[in-house]
């Protein structure tokens, strides 16, 4: 990710002249120079410097007579679906620039990127290679205020041959961290914006050490932030009087330990001198999800983690979580560097847990093409949620192609101990979710005290009716209202036309004997239904959240079909012989 290519070199520019041009431009002097005839290939300690040098040099300085040229050396086989793009205004909006992303392709992720220049550095990754390739054209030079965009590839792991795809992740870092991203302390341009494939640190730390670790004017923390690279927030306000407070480090792995060791020398250094003389254990939070795995199978993984680093693992009781708290606690114990190296292995295993979730989320992407599953947080991973970077493409195919998408209405079933949940702290959670996902959200007043599920109504169009559903079973598996192991499943209900009851049946049960078994959904038209006002009755879906969306737009298939074919015969009600009382 770091390398980069020197071009437009005169033949007589000398591996000398390069490391004083960096040294002048108070560039970290490179430790690998490769001099070829016209050009170079320069290795940088980081991100940042590369970036640094790429936006100082590149057709900006004169070496024996010709102007260089500066970017990064990505191999042809892996210039795929990543770019990175610089000299972006830092005051632009993120919804600005996720429309302008999302005119070239669907936009799987968007990195900030922590930079010393004035304007912003963003990387990111298209859903495919020639998405990727239009967007660079396009994007190259495009004027935004005073800044022109400048475009880059950068190196895509995932699109690397097995064989060097395995060798660089022996090699060190793995391929998802070659062009991780560190954001900055002040939490990137525009609105802060949280990261897709960001798996952050989080510590809980004894309140009375948080003035020690932010320290006089925030110095402290700074250098924290600096020598390690992360965006560390401490979060003062939460728990007021609480004995402990949360901190979030975001950074690469390597980077999130060395910010933990720092935070842990720090909170010792003060016990030492207050003459505190407790331990100071490591308290990590993880999300419930993803503590199953952790602990492994007879608690294999906790007991080897435990023998490995000499340190003693506990984790809270399951007790201790709410629906506002789905995370545990897990308090390591032992001398510092103990306590740090069990915080690799940790963090190693909970990772491992997340990137599972977030293939899972992949694998069911072709589900609606071109939609950013990631952003809807079914799985374990907790995802928040973010406005779409997909934009117009990544819009659900109406049903019907030569119409537009017809809005639809769906009634799901929530737990009742869910519905705070959802609304969230003064409506704003649910709020959120309309917006998001393009849709009318109501809960349906409770038909008495005692009722065990609440009625959330859903009007929106396909797409919006799958972000919807999508982000409300994934709070419910954020929120802890099904186990780690345990898949979310719900019953919604949709209407449909009672002349197309039938059909959803099929002779002998046939059509939703196979809408079952395709769907693995439970799908139940009751037959002893009293059409309403408008003629139509309900069909019964349960199952998780894929199984439900395919059986969903599979009776809505039905229903087109048959308003299709009464509109052929011009018939009021072309009633099946098999239609449903």
């Amino acid at each position: 990710m770091n390398k980069l290519y020197v071009g437009n070199l005169s033949p007589s520019v000398t591996v000398e002249d390069l490391k004083q041009l960096f040294g002048e431009r108070k560039l970290p002097v490179a430790d690998q120079v490769l001099l070829k005839s016209g050009y170079a290939f320069v290795d940088f300690p980081d991100q940042n410097s590369a970036i640094k040098a790429i936006e100082t040099l590149s057709g900006k300085v004169e070496l024996h007579g010709k102007v260089i040229e500066v970017d990064y050396s990505v191999p042809k086989k892996l210039r795929s679906r990543k770019i990175q793009i610089r000299n972006i205004p830092p005051h632009l909006q993120w919804e600005v620039l996720d429309g302008l992303l999302a005119q070239y392709g669907t936009v799987e992720n968007v990195e900030q990127v922590n930079t010393d220049t004035e304007t912003a550095v963003v990387n990111v990754t298209y859903a495919t290679k020639e998405e990727a390739k239009v967007a660079i054209e396009k994007l190259t030079g495009h004027q935004f205020d005073d800044c022109s965009f400048k475009v880059s590839y950068i190196m895509d792991m995932d699109a690397a041959p097995p064989v060097q795809a395995a060798r660089t992740r022996r090699g060190g870092r793995s391929s998802r961290d070659q062009g991780a991203s560190q954001p900055g302390p002040s939490g990137g341009f525009g609105a802060p914006r949280p990261r897709q494939h960001d798996f952050p640190l989080r510590m809980l730390v004894p309140t009375q050490f948080v003035g020690a670790i932010i320290g006089k004017e925030g110095l402290t923390i700074k250098n924290v932030t600096k020598q390690t690279q992360s965006k560390v927030d401490i979060h003062r306000k939460e728990n007021a009087g609480a004995a402990e407070k949360p901190i979030t480090i975001h950074s690469t792995p390597e980077g999130c330990s060395s910010a933990c060791r720092m935070i842990l020398d720090i909170m010792q250094k003060e016990a030492n001198e207050t003459k505190t003389t407790e331990d100071i254990p490591l308290k990590i939070l993880a999300h419930n999800s993803l503590v199953g795995r952790l602990i492994g199978k007879e608690g294999r993984n906790l007991k080897k983690i435990e023998e490995e680093t000499g340190t003693k693992i506990t984790i809270s009781s399951l007790q201790d979580l709410t629906i506002y708290n789905p995370e545990r606690t897990i308090t390591v114990k032992g001398i510092l560097d103990a306590c740090c190296k069990a915080e690799v292995e940790i963090m190693k295993k909970l990772r491992e847990a997340y990137e599972n979730d977030i293939a899972a989320i992949n694998q069911q992407a072709n589900l609606i093409p071109g939609l950013n599953l990631n952003a809807l947080g079914i799985f374990s991973s907790g995802l928040p949620v973010l406005p779409p970077a997909a934009g117009p493409r990544g819009a659900v195919p109406p049903v019907a192609p030569q119409q537009a998408p017809e809005q639809e209405v769906v009634y799901l079933f929530i737990p009742t101990q869910a519905v705070g949940a959802l609304i969230g702290k003064k409506g704003q959670h649910i709020k959120q979710l309309a917006h998001f996902a393009g849709a009318s959200i109501k809960i349906a007043p409770a038909e008495s005290p005692d009722v065990t599920e609440r009625m959330v109504i859903i009007t929106g169009t396909p797409e919006a009716q799958f972000k919807a559903q999508g982000r409300i079973f994934g709070k419910l598996k954020e929120e802890n209202f099904f186990s780690a192991k345990e898949e979310v499943k719900l019953e919604t209900h949709i209407k449909v036309p009672s002349t197309a009851a039938g059909r959803v049946i099929g002779k002998g049960g046939k059509t939703v004997n196979e809408l079952q078994n395709l769907t693995s959904a439970e799908v139940i038209v009751p037959r002893d239904q009293t059409p309403d006002e408008n003629d139509e009755v309900f069909v019964k879906i349960s199952g998780h959240f894929f199984a439900s969306q395919t059986a969903q737009r599979k009776i809505r298939e039905i229903i087109q079909q048959v308003k299709q074919q009464e509109q052929k015969h011009q018939q009021g009600a072309a009633v099946s012989p098999h239609h449903s009382k």
